[in-house]
Protein backbone atom coordinates (compact mmCIF):
# COMPACT_ATOMS: atom_id res chain seq x y z
CA UNK A 1 0.00 0.00 0.00
CA UNK A 2 1.61 3.30 -1.03
CA UNK A 3 1.44 6.30 1.78
CA UNK A 4 1.94 9.87 1.04
CA UNK A 5 1.51 12.83 3.52
CA UNK A 6 0.53 15.99 1.72
CA UNK A 7 2.36 19.39 1.81
CA UNK A 8 -0.02 21.29 1.30
CA UNK A 9 -3.28 22.71 3.10
CA UNK A 10 -6.70 20.99 1.68
CA UNK A 11 -10.41 22.01 3.53
CA UNK A 12 -12.09 19.04 3.85
CA UNK A 13 -15.75 19.10 2.67
CA UNK A 14 -16.88 15.47 2.16
CA UNK A 15 -16.01 15.89 -1.60
CA UNK A 16 -12.60 14.20 -1.23
CA UNK A 17 -14.21 10.95 -0.40
CA UNK A 18 -14.62 9.85 -3.50
CA UNK A 19 -13.39 7.14 -5.86
CA UNK A 20 -9.92 7.50 -7.43
CA UNK A 21 -9.58 11.39 -5.33
CA UNK A 22 -5.62 10.24 -4.56
CA UNK A 23 -5.05 9.17 -8.07
CA UNK A 24 -6.63 12.23 -9.40
CA UNK A 25 -4.68 14.74 -7.02
CA UNK A 26 -1.87 12.88 -5.80
CA UNK A 27 -1.31 10.76 -9.37
CA UNK A 28 -1.03 7.39 -6.70
CA UNK A 29 -2.91 4.24 -8.30
CA UNK A 30 -4.41 1.89 -6.04
CA UNK A 31 -4.74 0.56 -2.35
CA UNK A 32 -3.42 4.41 -0.26
CA UNK A 33 -3.72 6.15 2.40
CA UNK A 34 -3.35 9.94 2.39
CA UNK A 35 -2.39 12.58 5.09
CA UNK A 36 -2.99 16.20 4.81
CA UNK A 37 -3.99 19.12 7.26
CA UNK A 38 -6.50 21.56 6.54
CA UNK A 39 -9.90 23.25 8.09
CA UNK A 40 -12.97 20.44 8.04
CA UNK A 41 -16.39 21.58 6.87
CA UNK A 42 -18.77 18.97 5.95
CA UNK A 43 -22.23 20.00 5.10
CA UNK A 44 -25.30 17.86 5.56
CA UNK A 45 -25.65 17.78 1.53
CA UNK A 46 -21.92 16.34 1.64
CA UNK A 47 -22.24 13.43 4.54
CA UNK A 48 -22.29 9.92 3.82
CA UNK A 49 -23.21 8.79 7.26
CA UNK A 50 -26.97 8.98 7.28
CA UNK A 51 -27.21 9.03 10.64
CA UNK A 52 -25.64 11.71 11.46
CA UNK A 53 -27.75 13.22 8.18
CA UNK A 54 -30.76 12.27 10.36
CA UNK A 55 -29.51 13.62 13.63
CA UNK A 56 -28.46 17.12 11.90
CA UNK A 57 -24.61 16.95 12.71
CA UNK A 58 -22.45 18.81 10.43
CA UNK A 59 -18.67 18.71 10.83
CA UNK A 60 -16.56 21.69 11.29
CA UNK A 61 -12.96 21.97 13.04
CA UNK A 62 -10.56 24.97 12.25
CA UNK A 63 -8.01 22.39 11.19
CA UNK A 64 -7.63 18.66 11.22
CA UNK A 65 -5.02 16.40 10.57
CA UNK A 66 -7.24 14.12 7.70
CA UNK A 67 -6.50 10.87 6.86
CA UNK A 68 -7.97 9.07 3.52
CA UNK A 69 -7.82 5.54 2.80
CA UNK A 70 -9.05 3.86 -0.70
CA UNK A 71 -9.07 0.10 -0.96
CA UNK A 72 -9.77 -1.90 -4.06
CA UNK A 73 -11.29 -5.39 -3.94
CA UNK A 74 -12.93 -5.92 -1.27
CA UNK A 75 -16.25 -5.31 0.45
CA UNK A 76 -18.00 -3.04 2.70
CA UNK A 77 -17.92 -5.00 5.77
CA UNK A 78 -14.00 -5.60 4.99
CA UNK A 79 -13.60 -1.52 4.49
CA UNK A 80 -14.82 -0.94 7.85
CA UNK A 81 -12.70 -3.51 9.67
CA UNK A 82 -9.41 -1.37 8.05
CA UNK A 83 -11.48 1.83 9.09
CA UNK A 84 -11.63 0.14 12.66
CA UNK A 85 -7.99 -1.00 12.62
CA UNK A 86 -6.64 2.42 11.33
CA UNK A 87 -8.60 4.01 14.51
CA UNK A 88 -6.87 1.50 17.06
CA UNK A 89 -4.06 2.15 15.04
CA UNK A 90 -4.28 6.03 16.29
CA UNK A 91 -5.04 5.18 19.47
CA UNK A 92 -1.90 2.68 20.16
CA UNK A 93 0.58 5.19 18.70
CA UNK A 94 -1.03 8.19 20.83
CA UNK A 95 -1.06 5.94 24.09
CA UNK A 96 2.35 4.03 23.07
CA UNK A 97 4.12 7.09 21.66
CA UNK A 98 2.69 9.75 23.66
CA UNK A 99 1.32 8.19 27.03
CA UNK A 100 -1.88 9.94 26.20
CA UNK A 101 -4.58 8.25 27.65
CA UNK A 102 -7.26 7.63 24.80
CA UNK A 103 -11.07 5.76 24.93
CA UNK A 104 -12.05 4.35 21.81
CA UNK A 105 -15.87 4.08 21.30
CA UNK A 106 -16.22 2.25 17.90
CA UNK A 107 -14.90 4.16 15.32
CA UNK A 108 -14.62 7.43 17.44
CA UNK A 109 -11.74 8.31 19.92
CA UNK A 110 -11.76 10.42 23.10
CA UNK A 111 -9.39 11.86 25.19
CA UNK A 112 -10.80 13.38 29.01
CA UNK A 113 -14.31 12.78 27.15
CA UNK A 114 -13.80 15.08 24.36
CA UNK A 115 -13.93 14.00 21.20
CA UNK A 116 -10.81 13.51 19.03
CA UNK A 117 -11.62 12.25 15.81
CA UNK A 118 -14.68 11.53 13.13
CA UNK A 119 -14.54 8.61 10.75
CA UNK A 120 -16.56 7.24 8.25
CA UNK A 121 -16.28 4.27 6.07
CA UNK A 122 -18.07 4.04 2.73
CA UNK A 123 -18.27 2.10 -0.74
CA UNK A 124 -17.79 3.50 -4.16
CA UNK A 125 -18.53 1.60 -7.25
CA UNK A 126 -15.26 1.02 -7.47
CA UNK A 127 -13.84 0.41 -4.05
CA UNK A 128 -13.97 1.23 -0.55
CA UNK A 129 -13.38 4.96 0.75
CA UNK A 130 -12.11 5.83 4.60
CA UNK A 131 -12.13 9.13 5.72
CA UNK A 132 -10.57 9.63 9.50
CA UNK A 133 -10.16 13.24 10.92
CA UNK A 134 -8.16 14.07 14.05
CA UNK A 135 -8.82 17.76 15.40
CA UNK A 136 -5.49 19.83 15.38
CA UNK A 137 -7.85 23.07 16.58
CA UNK A 138 -11.33 22.65 17.16
CA UNK A 139 -12.27 25.98 17.13
CA UNK A 140 -16.36 26.35 16.17
CA UNK A 141 -16.66 22.34 16.65
CA UNK A 142 -19.99 21.68 17.39
CA UNK A 143 -18.90 19.23 20.00
CA UNK A 144 -16.94 19.19 22.93
CA UNK A 145 -13.57 18.19 21.46
CA UNK A 146 -10.29 17.18 21.96
CA UNK A 147 -6.95 18.49 20.06
CA UNK A 148 -4.22 16.98 19.46
CA UNK A 149 -2.17 20.74 19.23
CA UNK A 150 -2.50 19.81 23.58
CA UNK A 151 -0.24 16.64 23.17
CA UNK A 152 3.14 17.56 24.20
CA UNK A 153 5.90 16.71 21.96
CA UNK A 154 3.31 15.74 18.89
CA UNK A 155 4.51 16.94 15.57
CA UNK A 156 1.45 16.63 12.88
CA UNK A 157 3.70 15.31 10.13
CA UNK A 158 5.94 13.32 11.91
CA UNK A 159 2.83 11.46 13.71
CA UNK A 160 0.74 11.61 10.61
CA UNK A 161 3.47 9.64 8.97
CA UNK A 162 3.42 7.21 11.56
CA UNK A 163 0.24 6.24 11.78
CA UNK A 164 0.36 5.78 7.81
CA UNK A 165 2.78 3.38 7.88
CA UNK A 166 2.08 1.25 11.06
CA UNK A 167 -1.67 1.26 9.55
CA UNK A 168 -0.11 0.50 5.74
CA UNK A 169 2.39 -2.31 7.60
CA UNK A 170 -0.25 -3.86 9.56
CA UNK A 171 -2.45 -4.41 6.59
CA UNK A 172 0.06 -6.02 4.47
CA UNK A 173 1.03 -7.90 7.32
CA UNK A 174 -2.76 -9.40 7.59
CA UNK A 175 -2.38 -10.22 3.71
CA UNK A 176 0.34 -11.56 3.79
CA UNK A 177 -0.91 -14.05 6.78
CA UNK A 178 -3.72 -15.17 5.20
CA UNK A 179 -1.25 -16.67 2.10
CA UNK A 180 0.95 -18.77 5.00
CA UNK A 181 -1.81 -21.33 5.83
CA UNK A 182 -2.79 -24.12 4.42
CA UNK A 183 -6.47 -24.76 3.70
CA UNK A 184 -8.44 -28.15 5.03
Amino acid sequence: MKTKFIEQNIKYTGLELAPHWIYKTQKIQGDAIVAFVGECEVNLTEMVDIEDVINNEPIYSKLMLNFIFENFNVDLVQGVFRQRLLITTIKEVLEQDYNVKVVRSGDDLFIDGKKLSVSIATKSITSILIHTGLNIDATGAPVKAAELNSIKGLNIKDFAIKIMTRFSEEVEDIVMASTKVSGR
